[in-house]
Protein backbone atom coordinates (compact mmCIF):
# COMPACT_ATOMS: atom_id res chain seq x y z
CA UNK A 1 0.00 0.00 0.00
CA UNK A 2 2.88 2.37 0.78
CA UNK A 3 4.42 1.80 -2.66
CA UNK A 4 1.07 2.31 -4.37
CA UNK A 5 0.41 5.61 -2.63
CA UNK A 6 3.95 6.80 -3.38
CA UNK A 7 3.33 6.10 -7.07
CA UNK A 8 0.12 8.14 -6.99
CA UNK A 9 1.94 10.98 -5.23
CA UNK A 10 4.40 11.05 -8.13
CA UNK A 11 1.54 11.18 -10.62
CA UNK A 12 -0.16 14.05 -8.77
CA UNK A 13 3.08 16.00 -8.80
CA UNK A 14 4.40 15.24 -12.28
CA UNK A 15 1.56 14.02 -14.51
CA UNK A 16 -1.82 14.31 -12.75
CA UNK A 17 -3.92 13.21 -15.74
CA UNK A 18 -1.92 10.52 -17.47
CA UNK A 19 -2.89 8.05 -20.17
CA UNK A 20 -2.35 4.34 -19.54
CA UNK A 21 -2.71 1.37 -21.83
CA UNK A 22 -5.07 -1.31 -20.58
CA UNK A 23 -3.71 -4.73 -19.83
CA UNK A 24 -5.76 -7.73 -20.85
CA UNK A 25 -6.98 -9.85 -17.96
CA UNK A 26 -7.50 -13.56 -18.26
CA UNK A 27 -11.21 -13.34 -19.04
CA UNK A 28 -11.45 -9.93 -20.79
CA UNK A 29 -9.69 -8.39 -23.81
CA UNK A 30 -7.63 -5.25 -23.38
CA UNK A 31 -9.51 -2.00 -23.96
CA UNK A 32 -8.63 1.32 -25.56
CA UNK A 33 -6.76 2.64 -22.54
CA UNK A 34 -7.76 5.27 -19.99
CA UNK A 35 -6.83 8.61 -18.46
CA UNK A 36 -5.91 8.36 -14.76
CA UNK A 37 -7.29 11.36 -12.81
CA UNK A 38 -5.30 11.63 -9.60
CA UNK A 39 -5.85 15.13 -8.14
CA UNK A 40 -8.65 15.95 -5.74
CA UNK A 41 -9.86 19.02 -7.67
CA UNK A 42 -10.15 17.09 -10.93
CA UNK A 43 -11.98 14.18 -9.28
CA UNK A 44 -14.44 16.68 -7.78
CA UNK A 45 -14.99 18.43 -11.12
CA UNK A 46 -15.55 15.20 -13.06
CA UNK A 47 -17.97 13.97 -10.39
CA UNK A 48 -20.02 17.15 -10.62
CA UNK A 49 -20.13 17.14 -14.42
CA UNK A 50 -22.05 13.93 -15.06
CA UNK A 51 -23.17 15.47 -18.34
CA UNK A 52 -19.58 15.41 -19.63
CA UNK A 53 -18.29 12.36 -17.76
CA UNK A 54 -21.01 9.71 -17.73
CA UNK A 55 -21.44 6.42 -15.88
CA UNK A 56 -23.72 4.59 -18.29
CA UNK A 57 -20.85 2.88 -20.14
CA UNK A 58 -19.64 1.27 -16.94
CA UNK A 59 -17.71 2.23 -13.83
CA UNK A 60 -15.06 -0.49 -14.03
CA UNK A 61 -12.05 0.08 -16.26
CA UNK A 62 -12.72 -2.87 -18.63
CA UNK A 63 -15.56 -2.62 -21.12
CA UNK A 64 -18.37 -4.98 -20.16
CA UNK A 65 -21.72 -5.69 -21.84
CA UNK A 66 -24.37 -3.13 -20.83
CA UNK A 67 -26.58 -5.89 -19.36
CA UNK A 68 -23.65 -6.99 -17.19
CA UNK A 69 -23.00 -3.43 -16.02
CA UNK A 70 -26.61 -2.78 -15.08
CA UNK A 71 -27.15 -6.09 -13.32
CA UNK A 72 -24.07 -5.84 -11.11
CA UNK A 73 -23.96 -2.05 -10.79
CA UNK A 74 -27.61 -1.03 -10.83
CA UNK A 75 -27.90 2.76 -10.60
CA UNK A 76 -24.15 3.43 -10.33
CA UNK A 77 -23.85 2.33 -13.96
CA UNK A 78 -26.71 4.50 -15.20
CA UNK A 79 -27.13 8.08 -16.36
CA UNK A 80 -30.10 10.40 -16.05
CA UNK A 81 -32.99 10.16 -16.61
CA UNK A 82 -32.88 6.41 -15.81
CA UNK A 83 -30.52 6.96 -12.90
CA UNK A 84 -32.68 9.72 -11.45
CA UNK A 85 -35.82 7.60 -11.75
CA UNK A 86 -34.30 4.61 -9.96
CA UNK A 87 -32.65 6.70 -7.27
CA UNK A 88 -35.91 8.57 -6.68
CA UNK A 89 -37.80 5.32 -6.06
CA UNK A 90 -35.06 3.73 -3.97
CA UNK A 91 -34.80 6.88 -1.84
CA UNK A 92 -38.22 5.99 -0.44
CA UNK A 93 -36.40 3.38 1.66
CA UNK A 94 -33.60 5.68 2.82
CA UNK A 95 -35.61 8.41 4.50
CA UNK A 96 -34.45 9.98 7.80
CA UNK A 97 -37.31 8.09 9.48
CA UNK A 98 -36.02 4.78 8.12
CA UNK A 99 -32.45 5.55 9.18
CA UNK A 100 -33.64 6.58 12.65
CA UNK A 101 -35.37 3.23 13.08
CA UNK A 102 -32.12 1.47 12.24
CA UNK A 103 -30.03 3.22 14.86
CA UNK A 104 -31.15 1.13 17.81
CA UNK A 105 -30.79 -2.05 15.79
CA UNK A 106 -27.25 -1.12 14.78
CA UNK A 107 -26.37 -0.65 18.46
CA UNK A 108 -27.83 -4.05 19.35
CA UNK A 109 -26.13 -5.84 16.47
CA UNK A 110 -22.75 -4.25 17.21
CA UNK A 111 -23.03 -5.28 20.85
CA UNK A 112 -23.86 -8.83 19.82
CA UNK A 113 -20.85 -8.96 17.47
CA UNK A 114 -18.51 -7.77 20.22
CA UNK A 115 -20.06 -10.14 22.78
CA UNK A 116 -19.55 -13.09 20.42
CA UNK A 117 -15.73 -12.74 20.66
CA UNK A 118 -15.44 -11.17 24.11
CA UNK A 119 -13.96 -14.21 25.84
CA UNK A 120 -11.67 -15.35 23.00
CA UNK A 121 -8.72 -12.99 23.35
CA UNK A 122 -7.91 -13.36 19.65
CA UNK A 123 -9.76 -13.86 16.37
CA UNK A 124 -9.83 -13.01 12.68
CA UNK A 125 -10.95 -9.38 12.78
CA UNK A 126 -12.45 -9.57 9.28
CA UNK A 127 -14.58 -12.68 9.46
CA UNK A 128 -15.41 -12.53 13.18
CA UNK A 129 -16.00 -8.79 13.67
CA UNK A 130 -15.78 -6.40 10.70
CA UNK A 131 -17.87 -8.45 8.29
CA UNK A 132 -20.63 -9.23 10.76
CA UNK A 133 -22.20 -5.85 11.40
CA UNK A 134 -22.76 -4.58 7.82
CA UNK A 135 -23.81 -8.04 6.64
CA UNK A 136 -26.47 -8.44 9.31
CA UNK A 137 -27.73 -4.86 8.98
CA UNK A 138 -28.15 -5.09 5.21
CA UNK A 139 -29.80 -8.50 5.31
CA UNK A 140 -32.18 -7.45 8.06
CA UNK A 141 -32.88 -4.12 6.34
CA UNK A 142 -33.98 -6.13 3.32
CA UNK A 143 -35.85 -8.74 5.36
CA UNK A 144 -33.58 -11.62 4.30
CA UNK A 145 -34.08 -14.81 6.30
CA UNK A 146 -31.26 -15.16 8.92
CA UNK A 147 -30.56 -18.66 7.64
CA UNK A 148 -29.38 -17.10 4.36
CA UNK A 149 -27.05 -14.45 5.77
CA UNK A 150 -23.94 -16.60 5.34
CA UNK A 151 -24.95 -17.34 1.77
CA UNK A 152 -25.26 -13.61 1.03
CA UNK A 153 -21.83 -13.07 2.62
CA UNK A 154 -20.23 -15.77 0.45
CA UNK A 155 -21.86 -14.60 -2.78
CA UNK A 156 -20.98 -10.93 -2.26
CA UNK A 157 -17.36 -11.95 -1.59
CA UNK A 158 -17.31 -13.80 -4.88
CA UNK A 159 -18.68 -10.86 -6.87
CA UNK A 160 -16.04 -8.43 -5.60
CA UNK A 161 -13.18 -10.92 -5.49
CA UNK A 162 -11.56 -9.77 -8.74
CA UNK A 163 -10.61 -13.36 -9.51
CA UNK A 164 -8.84 -13.81 -6.17
CA UNK A 165 -7.83 -17.48 -5.93
CA UNK A 166 -9.38 -17.82 -2.46
CA UNK A 167 -12.80 -17.59 -4.10
CA UNK A 168 -12.12 -19.47 -7.34
CA UNK A 169 -10.62 -22.83 -8.23
CA UNK A 170 -8.15 -23.04 -11.10
CA UNK A 171 -10.62 -24.87 -13.31
CA UNK A 172 -13.49 -22.40 -12.84
CA UNK A 173 -14.43 -19.78 -15.40
CA UNK A 174 -14.37 -16.45 -13.46
CA UNK A 175 -17.12 -14.89 -15.55
CA UNK A 176 -19.31 -17.96 -15.08
CA UNK A 177 -18.73 -17.98 -11.34
CA UNK A 178 -19.47 -14.25 -11.16
CA UNK A 179 -22.71 -14.58 -13.11
CA UNK A 180 -23.75 -17.56 -11.02
CA UNK A 181 -23.15 -15.63 -7.78
CA UNK A 182 -25.16 -12.70 -9.10
CA UNK A 183 -28.00 -14.97 -10.17
CA UNK A 184 -28.07 -16.60 -6.73
CA UNK A 185 -28.28 -13.22 -5.00
CA UNK A 186 -31.04 -12.18 -7.40
CA UNK A 187 -32.95 -15.36 -6.59
CA UNK A 188 -32.75 -14.59 -2.86
CA UNK A 189 -34.11 -11.11 -3.52
CA UNK A 190 -36.88 -12.33 -5.82
CA UNK A 191 -38.08 -14.85 -3.25
CA UNK A 192 -38.03 -12.24 -0.48
CA UNK A 193 -39.79 -9.61 -2.61
CA UNK A 194 -42.54 -11.98 -3.66
CA UNK A 195 -43.40 -12.76 -0.04
CA UNK A 196 -43.57 -9.05 0.82
CA UNK A 197 -45.46 -7.80 -2.22
CA UNK A 198 -48.62 -6.07 -1.01
CA UNK A 199 -47.54 -6.31 2.63
CA UNK A 200 -47.24 -3.59 5.23
CA UNK A 201 -43.91 -4.49 6.85
CA UNK A 202 -41.20 -1.97 7.70
CA UNK A 203 -38.24 -3.71 6.06
CA UNK A 204 -36.65 -2.11 2.99
CA UNK A 205 -37.84 -4.82 0.60
CA UNK A 206 -41.48 -4.29 1.61
CA UNK A 207 -41.08 -0.53 1.21
CA UNK A 208 -39.39 -0.77 -2.19
CA UNK A 209 -41.51 -3.52 -3.72
CA UNK A 210 -44.64 -1.52 -2.86
CA UNK A 211 -43.21 1.97 -3.42
CA UNK A 212 -44.83 4.16 -6.03
CA UNK A 213 -43.17 7.43 -6.97
CA UNK A 214 -44.90 9.50 -9.62
CA UNK A 215 -46.77 6.41 -10.76
CA UNK A 216 -43.65 4.25 -11.13
CA UNK A 217 -42.58 1.06 -9.37
CA UNK A 218 -39.35 -0.92 -9.34
CA UNK A 219 -39.43 -3.90 -11.66
CA UNK A 220 -38.39 -7.34 -10.39
CA UNK A 221 -35.09 -7.04 -12.29
CA UNK A 222 -34.44 -3.60 -10.79
CA UNK A 223 -35.12 -4.92 -7.30
CA UNK A 224 -32.71 -7.81 -7.81
CA UNK A 225 -30.02 -5.56 -9.28
CA UNK A 226 -30.39 -3.06 -6.43
CA UNK A 227 -29.99 -5.87 -3.89
CA UNK A 228 -26.79 -7.02 -5.59
CA UNK A 229 -25.49 -3.44 -5.44
CA UNK A 230 -26.48 -3.07 -1.79
CA UNK A 231 -24.78 -6.33 -0.85
CA UNK A 232 -21.48 -5.52 -2.49
CA UNK A 233 -21.42 -1.74 -1.95
CA UNK A 234 -23.01 -1.58 1.48
CA UNK A 235 -21.42 -4.71 2.88
CA UNK A 236 -17.93 -4.91 1.42
CA UNK A 237 -17.00 -1.23 1.63
CA UNK A 238 -18.10 -0.76 5.23
CA UNK A 239 -16.43 -4.00 6.24
CA UNK A 240 -13.14 -2.94 4.68
CA UNK A 241 -13.25 0.51 6.25
CA UNK A 242 -13.77 -1.10 9.66
CA UNK A 243 -10.88 -3.49 9.05
CA UNK A 244 -8.47 -0.82 7.86
CA UNK A 245 -9.39 1.15 10.97
CA UNK A 246 -7.80 -1.52 13.17
CA UNK A 247 -4.72 -1.62 10.96
CA UNK A 248 -4.33 2.16 11.26
CA UNK A 249 -4.83 2.11 15.04
CA UNK A 250 -2.27 -0.67 15.41
CA UNK A 251 0.29 1.26 13.39
CA UNK A 252 -0.50 4.54 15.21
CA UNK A 253 -0.83 3.82 18.95
CA UNK A 254 -0.73 7.54 19.73
CA UNK A 255 -3.94 7.97 17.74
CA UNK A 256 -5.51 5.03 19.57
CA UNK A 257 -4.67 6.70 22.90
CA UNK A 258 -6.07 10.00 21.67
CA UNK A 259 -9.33 8.37 20.56
CA UNK A 260 -9.60 6.47 23.84
CA UNK A 261 -9.25 9.74 25.75
CA UNK A 262 -12.54 11.01 24.31
CA UNK A 263 -14.41 8.24 22.51
CA UNK A 264 -17.66 10.13 22.06
CA UNK A 265 -16.08 13.39 20.99
CA UNK A 266 -13.50 12.00 18.58
CA UNK A 267 -15.49 9.21 16.93
CA UNK A 268 -17.07 11.41 14.19
CA UNK A 269 -13.73 12.74 12.91
CA UNK A 270 -11.99 9.39 13.42
CA UNK A 271 -14.55 7.60 11.25
CA UNK A 272 -14.11 10.03 8.37
CA UNK A 273 -10.34 9.72 8.70
CA UNK A 274 -10.61 5.93 8.46
CA UNK A 275 -12.70 6.29 5.30
CA UNK A 276 -10.23 8.81 3.83
CA UNK A 277 -7.15 6.73 4.54
CA UNK A 278 -8.65 3.41 3.47
CA UNK A 279 -10.64 4.61 0.41
CA UNK A 280 -12.61 1.33 0.33
CA UNK A 281 -13.56 1.88 -3.33
CA UNK A 282 -10.29 2.72 -5.05
CA UNK A 283 -11.67 4.11 -8.28
CA UNK A 284 -14.66 4.58 -10.53
CA UNK A 285 -14.52 5.09 -14.25
CA UNK A 286 -16.39 7.69 -16.27
CA UNK A 287 -16.73 8.00 -20.07
CA UNK A 288 -16.43 11.28 -21.95
CA UNK A 289 -19.61 12.31 -23.74
CA UNK A 290 -18.45 15.39 -25.67
CA UNK A 291 -15.42 16.31 -27.78
CA UNK A 292 -13.52 19.07 -26.07
CA UNK A 293 -14.49 18.17 -22.51
CA UNK A 294 -11.60 18.99 -20.24
CA UNK A 295 -10.16 18.64 -16.78
CA UNK A 296 -7.41 21.10 -16.00
CA UNK A 297 -5.24 21.35 -19.11
CA UNK A 298 -6.26 17.97 -20.50
CA UNK A 299 -8.78 17.94 -23.37
CA UNK A 300 -10.68 14.72 -24.12
CA UNK A 301 -12.55 13.15 -27.01
CA UNK A 302 -15.90 11.37 -27.04
CA UNK A 303 -15.55 7.83 -25.72
CA UNK A 304 -12.36 8.44 -23.74
CA UNK A 305 -12.24 6.57 -20.46
CA UNK A 306 -11.53 8.75 -17.43
CA UNK A 307 -10.75 6.91 -14.19
CA UNK A 308 -11.24 8.79 -10.92
CA UNK A 309 -8.72 7.47 -8.40
CA UNK A 310 -10.34 8.22 -5.05
CA UNK A 311 -7.42 6.87 -3.05
CA UNK A 312 -5.13 9.40 -4.73
CA UNK A 313 -7.55 12.31 -4.33
CA UNK A 314 -7.83 11.42 -0.64
CA UNK A 315 -4.09 11.98 -0.18
CA UNK A 316 -3.76 15.11 -2.28
CA UNK A 317 -1.24 17.43 -0.65
CA UNK A 318 -3.13 20.44 -1.99
CA UNK A 319 -6.14 19.54 0.17
CA UNK A 320 -4.88 17.52 3.14
CA UNK A 321 -2.09 18.62 5.43
CA UNK A 322 0.37 15.76 5.98
CA UNK A 323 -1.92 13.49 3.93
CA UNK A 324 -0.18 10.21 4.79
CA UNK A 325 -0.67 10.77 8.51
CA UNK A 326 -3.59 9.03 10.22
CA UNK A 327 -5.12 11.79 12.34
CA UNK A 328 -8.31 10.90 14.21
CA UNK A 329 -9.02 14.59 14.86
CA UNK A 330 -8.60 15.78 11.25
CA UNK A 331 -11.08 18.58 10.60
CA UNK A 332 -12.04 19.63 8.02
CA UNK A 333 -11.79 16.40 6.07
CA UNK A 334 -13.02 16.84 2.50
CA UNK A 335 -12.41 13.25 1.44
CA UNK A 336 -14.09 11.49 -1.47
CA UNK A 337 -14.33 8.11 0.20
CA UNK A 338 -18.05 8.05 -0.61
CA UNK A 339 -17.49 9.42 -4.10
CA UNK A 340 -17.40 12.99 -5.28
CA UNK A 341 -20.31 15.46 -5.28
CA UNK A 342 -22.97 15.02 -7.90
CA UNK A 343 -25.70 12.53 -8.78
CA UNK A 344 -23.64 9.46 -7.86
CA UNK A 345 -22.63 10.43 -4.33
CA UNK A 346 -23.17 7.38 -2.10
CA UNK A 347 -26.74 7.39 -0.79
CA UNK A 348 -25.70 4.98 1.98
CA UNK A 349 -22.95 7.20 3.38
CA UNK A 350 -24.95 8.06 6.51
CA UNK A 351 -25.61 4.39 7.22
CA UNK A 352 -21.95 3.48 6.68
CA UNK A 353 -20.73 6.22 9.03
CA UNK A 354 -23.25 5.10 11.63
CA UNK A 355 -22.16 1.46 11.46
CA UNK A 356 -18.46 2.28 11.72
CA UNK A 357 -19.09 4.72 14.59
CA UNK A 358 -21.19 2.32 16.64
CA UNK A 359 -18.87 -0.64 16.19
CA UNK A 360 -15.74 1.31 17.11
CA UNK A 361 -17.34 2.77 20.20
CA UNK A 362 -18.17 -0.77 21.30
CA UNK A 363 -14.70 -2.09 20.44
CA UNK A 364 -12.76 0.69 22.15
CA UNK A 365 -14.88 0.45 25.29
CA UNK A 366 -14.69 -3.34 25.54
CA UNK A 367 -11.24 -4.05 24.06
CA UNK A 368 -9.13 -0.88 24.47
CA UNK A 369 -5.94 -2.84 23.72
CA UNK A 370 -7.20 -4.59 20.56
CA UNK A 371 -4.54 -4.69 17.85
CA UNK A 372 -3.62 -6.52 14.67
CA UNK A 373 -1.00 -9.23 15.12
CA UNK A 374 0.03 -9.78 11.49
CA UNK A 375 0.04 -8.03 8.16
CA UNK A 376 -3.39 -7.84 6.51
CA UNK A 377 -4.07 -10.47 3.88
CA UNK A 378 -5.15 -8.33 0.97
CA UNK A 379 -7.83 -9.05 -1.62
CA UNK A 380 -6.36 -9.24 -5.11
CA UNK A 381 -7.62 -6.48 -7.37
CA UNK A 382 -7.53 -2.72 -7.95
CA UNK A 383 -11.22 -1.87 -7.52
CA UNK A 384 -11.91 -2.57 -3.84
CA UNK A 385 -9.27 -1.94 -1.17
CA UNK A 386 -10.16 -5.21 0.47
CA UNK A 387 -8.70 -7.21 3.33
CA UNK A 388 -9.64 -10.89 3.51
CA UNK A 389 -8.07 -11.73 6.87
CA UNK A 390 -6.49 -9.80 9.74
CA UNK A 391 -5.55 -11.67 12.94
CA UNK A 392 -5.99 -9.64 16.11
CA UNK A 393 -5.69 -10.02 19.86
CA UNK A 394 -7.15 -8.28 22.88
CA UNK A 395 -7.64 -8.76 26.59
CA UNK A 396 -10.85 -10.77 26.99
CA UNK A 397 -13.71 -8.71 28.38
Amino acid sequence: MVEREAAFATLRSEDPIRFFEERAVEFLPSGRGYWAVTRHADVIEASRRADLFCSGNGTNIPDLPSEFNEFFGSMINMDDPRHARLRRIVSAGFTPKMMKKLEGHIEETAAAVVDSVADLGECDFVTDIAARLPLVIICEMMGIDPDRHEEVFRLSNTILSGGDPEYFTEVEDPIGVLLSAGADLAAIMNETAEVRRGGDGEDLTTILVNAEVEGEHLTADEMASFFVLLCVAGNETTRNAITWGLEFLTANPDQRDLWLSDIEGITPTAVDEIVRMSSPVIHFRRTVTTDGARLGDQVFSVGDKVVLWYNSANRDEAVFEDPDKFDVTRDPNHHVGFGGPGPHFCMGSHLARREISVLYRQLLQCFPDIQATAEPERLRGNFVNGIKHLPCRFTPA
